[in-house]
């Protein structure tokens, strides 16, 4: 350090080899666990549903849960920051060839069905396409007690959940993804990627 006149100090910086071998090694680590992340976080797992004309691409971290309703495919994201994980469903259901539903009908019955969710809200509901098949997008929100035990403490989630609705000739199909309203946002673009690799037959 040297000494100005009216005693200010000023130190000069030095950056000994030692010091930028140091910065190299750790700005190398934290490339490569970016890396690994963007891999890991990325990898997907297919899946082929075993009954019925249906595949999709999932996220290889998601898991899968068992479900209480008759279902082809439910899997969560044991990422999700909530006692609530994100969770997607596959439901399929016979349609008469004779007689089959409308669009419109299945989606009436659908909302209908979820109006039953505790702090149900329809959000709203439009026309799309999935893998070359029209559809039905219905979005809306619900309230769920995720750990409902005793002496276990733990609030009441909003879920904000989106469903495609599908009609083939001989088959109907229901893809459903709920996540808690501060992860929606991203789940939905996961989501989005997933239905790009959706195939009916």
């Amino acid at each position: 350090m040297m000494r100005m006149p009216e005693g200010e100090t000023i130190y000069r910086f030095r950056l000994l080899p030692k010091d930028i071998g140091v910065a190299l090694v750790v700005l190398v680590a934290l490339a490569l666990g970016f890396l690994l992340f963007v891999q890991v976080t990325g990898r997907t797992r297919a899946f082929q549903a075993a009954d019925v004309p249906f595949s999709i691409a999932l996220p290889a971290t998601w898991v899968d849960v068992e479900s209480l309703q008759d279902v082809i495919l439910n899997v969560e994201d044991p990422q999700t920051g909530s006692a609530f994980k994100t969770t997607f469903t596959v439901e399929s259901r016979d349609l008469d060839p004779q007689d089959p539903p409308t669009l419109q009908e299945l989606v009436d019955r659908r909302v209908q069905l979820h109006a039953e969710l505790t702090g149900y809200h329809f959000l709203n509901s439009s026309e799309v396409t999935i893998a070359g098949v029209k559809g039905a997008r219905v979005e809306y929100a619900y309230v769920v007690q995720p750990i409902d035990t005793p002496r276990r403490a733990s609030l009441p989630v909003v879920v904000v959940a989106r469903e495609y609705i599908v009609v083939m000739p001989e088959r109907s199909y229901f893809l459903s993804l709920a996540a808690p309203e501060q992860e929606f946002e991203r789940a939905a673009r996961r989501f989005e990627l997933m239905l790009a690799t959706v195939r009916f037959g």
